[in-house]
This record gives C-alpha cells, sequence and structure tokens, in this order.
C-alpha cells in the first residue's frame, strides 16, 4: 500500500508537467491556426487559404519538437484518446490530458475574442455543405492522420526524428483540401474553444464525434499493417 502511494505521488510532479505543456501546446494550435482565419478575414484574404493550412501544419510541427519529449504533444483529445486505444498511453492520464487541452483551447479563443472582438465566429469549424459529408471527411482524416501518428511514432528511429515534419505536413495537406468544406479540424479541443466562445454551438457535435471515431480507425488500421493478425484486437 504504502509502495503504491509513493509510486503515485512521484507521478504526480510529472503528469502535472504532461498537462502544462498539453495544454499550452493546444493554446499555441488554437491560437496560430484559428488566428490565421481570422486574420485572414480581418484583412480581406492576404494570408489565403494555403497560408492558413500552413500554419496550423507548422505550429503542430514547432509544437511537436518543443513539447514532445514532455507529454508526446497529443494537443488533440482525438489523438489522445487513439494512443490510449493504441495502449500506449495509461488510461490514468487519458482525462487529465484531454481536460488541459480543452483549457488551451478555451483559453485561445478568449485572447482572440478580446483581440477581435468584431469577429463573429472566430474560426470556429463549421460545415459548408451536407452534414453527413463534413462527418465522413472529419472521420476519415482522423484516420488518416492517426494512421500516419502511429506509423512515425512506433517505425524505425530515423521517422521519429522527422515525427513533427510527417505529422505537421499530413494536417497541412488535409487542411488544404478538406478545409474548405468541413473546416479539417480533425481535432475536437480546436473546434471546441473557438465554438463556445464565439456561442457558435449547432453543429461543434460533428467535430467531437467524427474525429474521436476517425482516430479509433486509424489505430485499427495502423495494427493491421504491423502487428498481423492483431488489426480486431481490443485494448
Amino acid at each position: 500500500m504504502s509502495e503504491g502511494v509513493r509510486t503515485l505521488s512521484v507521478n504526480e510532479p510529472r503528469l502535472i508537467r504532461k498537462c502544462i505543456a498539453e495544454a499550452i501546446g493546444t493554446f499555441a494550435l488554437v491560437f496560430a491556426g484559428t488566428g490565421a482565419i481570422v486574420i485572414n478575414e480581418t484583412s480581406h484574404g492576404a494570408i489565403t487559404h494555403v497560408g492558413i493550412a500552413l500554419t496550423f501544419g507548422l505550429i503542430v510541427l514547432a509544437m511537436i519538437y518543443t513539447l514532445g519529449d514532455i507529454s508526446g504533444a497529443h494537443i488533440n483529445p482525438a489523438v489522445t484518446i487513439g494512443f490510449w486505444f493504441s495502449r500506449k498511453l495509461p488510461a490514468r492520464e487519458v482525462l487529465p490530458y484531454i481536460a488541459s487541452q480543452c483549457v488551451g483551447a478555451l483559453a485561445a479563443s478568449g485572447v482572440m475574442r478580446l483581440l477581435f472582438p468584431e469577429n463573429r465566429l472566430l474560426g470556429a469549424t463549421q460545415p459548408s455543405g451536407p452534414v453527413l459529408q463534413s462527418f465522413v471527411l472529419e472521420f476519415l482524416l482522423t484516420a488518416l492522420l492517426m494512421f500516419v501518428i502511429l506509423g512515425v511514432s512506433t517505425g524505425a528511429r530515423e521517422k521519429g526524428i522527422t515525427a513533427g515534419i510527417v505529422v505537421g505536413s499530413v494536417i497541412a495537406l488535409e487542411a488544404m483540401f478538406a478545409g474548405p468544406i468541413s473546416g479539417a479540424s480533425m481535432n475536437p479541443a480546436r473546434s471546441l474553444g473557438p465554438a463556445i466562445v464565439s456561442g457558435e454551438l449547432a453543429a461543434l457535435w460533428i467535430y467531437l464525434a467524427a474525429p474521436v471515431l476517425g482516430s479509433a480507425l486509424g489505430v485499427i488500421g495502423c495494427r493491421c499493417v504491423r502487428e498481423p493478425g492483431c488489426c480486431t484486437a481490443t485494448p
């Protein structure tokens, strides 16, 4: 009993550092990404859609190299759930990670509201077409993202070194081609922050549910190619 208490007390400071890292990383993602959207609207298209997509990819790349050795730089509840589902994250860390990510996202959107009070959406993700269309897009985009993340985090050491470039590139790529339709969120926290602060909640369920389901599919896909006979295994 005393050994278990001692282990918990040793791990608590480490978990706190991880949660702080996740909050900061998600703050940076939402601040830079939605900031690019808001400033593009304010400047009448100066940043462009390609610029917005690159902003999201580059900030994720930067956060992976800055915080990856501390928390893994998930900065995305769907990724956190995916790592748990793939048995790479202890269950006790899932809720603290997700809570920290949501706090970071809300804080970033709060800052954007202070800086641009006239902006209505604050970069919130909303479907531009049928709801099902955006749901399927978000589902598949996140599945591909999680598949890639697991691939570079469990593969050769050389791929581990370039993980930030690979993941950031995939996010930028997906944002480029799917952003005009679904917003290419792939991240419940990224959508939650601006939706709550702006009050635009009607489509939020799409961006909470689809990425989580897509993440699970990405984990299963990775198992199918990396663990023969284990693609239907449960965590």
